[in-house]
């Protein structure tokens, strides 16, 4: 049976309309925060896509130890606080260390478990108890059917209010694909499923000291991967991608934010129309 979940007005089932959670990548400022969600909040509202506001505070995995970071964890929390004041948005952010689950929870609503970190058993504990709902990002080492076991992590330690999230999976060396076969898969466990379609653009490690992206691609594979009837979109935009401080090769130009959210929800809207036919 297909878990939905309840964020404030906010409904998260993938039987339910899409919802987005949109934002940067990492927080370079308190104003390019502020910015972004309100251009985000603005298109949401006018299309009727109920919106989450993410943006991380840290980027501990980088390529060079030279890449941008993020401001931390105080400062971050304080700029996102500050979105959500202005703008009265919901706030994902992810977080790294055992110590961070707590804090970060006391100002956002969702918490993420991060690809590379997400077997870290401690950190998911400490998530679990922090009694935040948790999206959890499937690593790129990982088959579908292997979230199982994360999942079960969480529901030891008492917490099932847990989102699952594809965002894509290594395919050799600097790539990654998305499987559209596994979004039934993540859908079997019950829990609402999100697209990150933007990371799955990735190119890891395709560039000297950074990773790559397919930024021109993103229209395409976002429509693939609401086509197979899933709880919403996970998506990074910057004003000016070329400028951005990390994956900018994959962000969305924030000034295509509304066509883009235009034909992705039609899809989903046309998607969700029908009944599903069972060929087994």
């Amino acid at each position: 049976m297909e878990k939905a979940l309840q964020l404030g007005d906010i409904s998260i089932a993938n039987t339910a309309p899409m919802i987005l959670v949109g934002g940067l990548n990492v927080l370079e400022s308190e104003a390019l925060a502020l910015e972004t969600a309100e251009v985000f909040k603005q298109v949401c509202d006018k299309l009727s896509i109920p919106y989450i506001f993410k943006a991380s505070f840290d980027k501990a995995n980088r390529s060079s130890r030279e890449s941008f970071r993020g401001p931390g964890l105080e400062k971050g929390l304080q700029i996102l606080a500050a979105v959500k004041e202005k703008y009265a948005v919901p706030l994902l952010t992810d977080v790294h260390e055992v110590s961070q689950a707590r804090a970060a929870a006391e100002i956002v609503d969702i918490i993420q478990l991060p690809a590379f970190l997400s077997r870290q058993t401690d950190l998911v504990v400490a998530m679990a108890e922090s009694g935040a709902m948790i999206n959890i990002k499937k690593a790129q080492f990982l088959a579908p059917a292997e979230m199982q076991h994360i999942i079960s992590k969480f529901l030891e330690a008492g917490n099932d209010k847990l989102i699952l999230c594809e965002r894509g999976t290594s395919f050799g060396y600097n790539n990654l694909v998305v499987d559209m076969l596994g979004f039934p898969i993540l859908k079997s466990f019950g829990y609402p499923v999100l697209f990150d379609v933007t990371h799955a653009l990735q190119m890891p490690g395709a560039r000297a000291d950074s990773a790559g992206g397919r930024r021109k691609d993103v229209t395409s594979l976002a429509k693939a991967g609401i086509a197979q009837g899933i709880a919403g979109l996970f998506l990074e935009a910057h004003p000016d991608p070329d400028k951005a401080l990390c994956d900018g090769p994959c962000a969305l130009p924030l000034e295509k934010l509304e066509a883009f959210l235009t034909q992705i929800k039609a899809v989903d809207e046309l998607i969700k129309s029908q009944p599903e036919i069972d060929t087994a």
